[in-house]
């Protein structure tokens, strides 16, 4: 059943003709409640039987994850979609008035009925080309205040250019390193469980002496710094990120609003068991206990973590995020606030594994490699 967000029937979008070598578009803003009840998706799908079958549609499947993520985000403090959703629109829902700047979209009345002249219901004024995660996450947004967003409408053109429009930006666009998006966080001036990994890598990367004394590629590539087999820093925050927020934007919100960061309740205590260390604001001790942990596995297997053969994994990504996985049992078992390089070698004596075990042709490239190392590391743990 549709369900209306706004009170219009008909819809005066502010625009600005844009010509292209495509042809003509309109580029405007609309209220959010508006966008909503103008739109629809054409999901990719088969319709007919064996043999007859037919591909209709653009759009992928809607990624429940990735609607609850942008319904948390549209009600952070600086939320903002700077890019523009793409639509198309029929050209009988559609008038432009160039004097007034104004594109009017309404829904068509068909007075024929016929097949070739079919109405066109308020909720289907609109196809969406691009983004119809950002519109169904919007329907998430609690605010008060307007939410508007930019749109590029597309006005009588067909599905052949609807799936181009549709190819040209999901293929052709270059996604942005995660590396150097953590990497811009040491511009923030507020406390978030971001910048906090960032800043841990930064000083176990950059201080000599560390263990991980230029091995974390700070913009996800090697630097002339960097030792061979580095990890990037991306992998690091990742790795790090889980043990202190469940969700990292919703904690940076709450630092920019300069409200209560909650700790972690009973069921998260031992999973975020460094989330008290980011509330407390002990990121000098969080630092230490990364290093004395990662000393004390270069101080176990030597050969391995400081070997710069491609055939060695340990201090490789599969290897080091198998390491940051068993660090959470390391530190469940040892009960200390911050324990020493000591302390966690006592856990390592009890591991039977020799430096030439951590070979890629034992652990494979990856998550497989990964979860291969952990679960050899548990088989042999005290715990």
């Amino acid at each position: 059943m549709f369900h209306r967000y706004s009170d219009k029937n008909s819809f005066d979008v502010a625009c600005v003709p844009i010509k292209q070598p495509i042809g003509t578009f309109f580029m405007g803003s609309i209220d959010y409640k508006e966008l909503i009840d103008i739109t629809h998706t054409d999901v990719r799908r088969i319709d007919g039987e064996r043999g007859f079958e037919t591909y209709l549609g653009i759009q992928r499947p809607l990624s429940k994850k990735r609607v609850d993520e942008i319904a948390d985000y549209v009600n952070s403090f600086d939320a903002c979609f700077p890019t523009a959703i793409i639509l198309s629109v029929d050209g009988k829902c559609a008038e432009y008035d160039k004097d007034s700047g104004y594109l009017k979209l309404a829904p068509y009345t068909s007075e024929t009925g016929e097949e070739d002249d079919e109405s066109i219901p308020l909720e289907k004024i609109a196809k969406v080309i691009d983004g119809q995660h950002r519109i169904e996450g919007l329907k998430g947004y609690l605010g008060s205040e307007s939410f508007q967003v930019n749109v590029s409408i597309f006005v009588d053109i067909d599905v052949a250019s609807e799936a181009y429009i549709f190819s040209t930006v999901n293929i052709a666009q270059t996604k942005i390193n995660k590396s150097l998006l953590y990497d811009l966080y040491d511009l923030a001036d507020s406390r978030s469980p971001q910048k906090l990994c960032h800043d841990v890598a930064v000083s176990l990367n950059e201080t000599e002496g560390s263990p991980l004394y230029n091995r974390i590629k700070r913009l996800g590539v090697a630097s002339p710094h960097n030792l061979p087999g580095a990890i990037t820093q991306a992998a690091f925050v990742q790795s790090l990120m889980k043990y202190i927020s469940r969700k990292p934007q919703t904690d940076r919100d709450l630092y920019i609003r300069k409200k209560k960061i909650p700790r972690a309740d009973l069921k998260d205590k031992d999973k975020l068991i460094f989330r008290d260390f980011m509330i407390d604001e002990k990121d000098f001790e969080l630092t230490d206990i990364l290093w004395f942990y990662f000393s004390a596995v270069e101080s176990k297997w030597p050969h391995a973590w400081n070997s710069e053969s491609p055939g060695v994994m340990l201090r490789r990504t599969n290897g080091f995020m198998a390491l940051m996985r068993y660090l959470k049992d390391c530190y469940l078992y040892i009960g200390k606030p911050v324990p020493t390089e000591k302390d966690f070698l006592s856990i390592f004596k009890y591991l039977d594994i020799d430096d030439d075990h951590f070979t890629v042709d034992n652990y494979k490239p990856g998550s497989s490699g990964e979860a291969s190392l952990y679960k050899k590391l548990l088989s042999v743990s005290p715990f």
